[in-house]
């Protein structure tokens, strides 16, 4: 099939996808947007979260199919150009990546957040984040992250 898909304000067209090839698939390789991670292929880790439609999901449980006329918004369209979001900035000045395999989608998740509770208290961060899963900083940085992006 040719998906048609708005893809970071862009229309993005990709030939010869079969449908239930996932959304993370057609973006990372189809489509050249390697941001979101390809970490578990179930869903369980946030790693490929993205904006369907506004909404976050894991788009390594989105069919291809199920994306077609649809707008997507990955971790690399929330930049403006060269400047980075202010979620994307408090992440580097907090020092919140590390191995950077679930910062992507740690990063659409407080995004999410910060849209929704501008000013989100700790236990509002951590139930945001619940589905992101990270093996390597310990959260503390994460948080920290989310917590200076809310006051920028």
């Amino acid at each position: 099939m040719r998906l048609n898909v708005t893809v970071n304000g862009e229309a993005k067209q990709a030939d010869d996808v079969w449908e239930g090839e996932s959304l993370l698939y057609v973006l990372r390789e189809r489509l050249g947007l390697p941001g979101s991670k390809n970490a578990c292929e179930q869903g369980e880790c946030g790693s490929c979260t993205v904006y369907l439609d506004g909404v976050p999901v894991c788009s390594c449980l989105v069919a291809a199919g199920q994306a077609e006329g649809r707008e997507v918004r990955t971790v690399e369209g929330l930049a403006d150009g060269e400047q980075l979001d202010r979620v994307q900035r408090s992440f580097v000045d907090a020092a919140a990546v590390q191995c950077g395999f679930c910062t992507p989608g740690l990063v659409v998740a407080a995004h999410d957040l910060l849209n929704r509770v501008p000013d989100p208290s700790d236990e509002e961060i951590r139930e945001a984040l619940a589905g992101n899963l990270c093996r390597c900083t310990g959260y503390e940085k994460i948080l920290d992250a989310v917590r200076m992006a809310a006051t920028r």
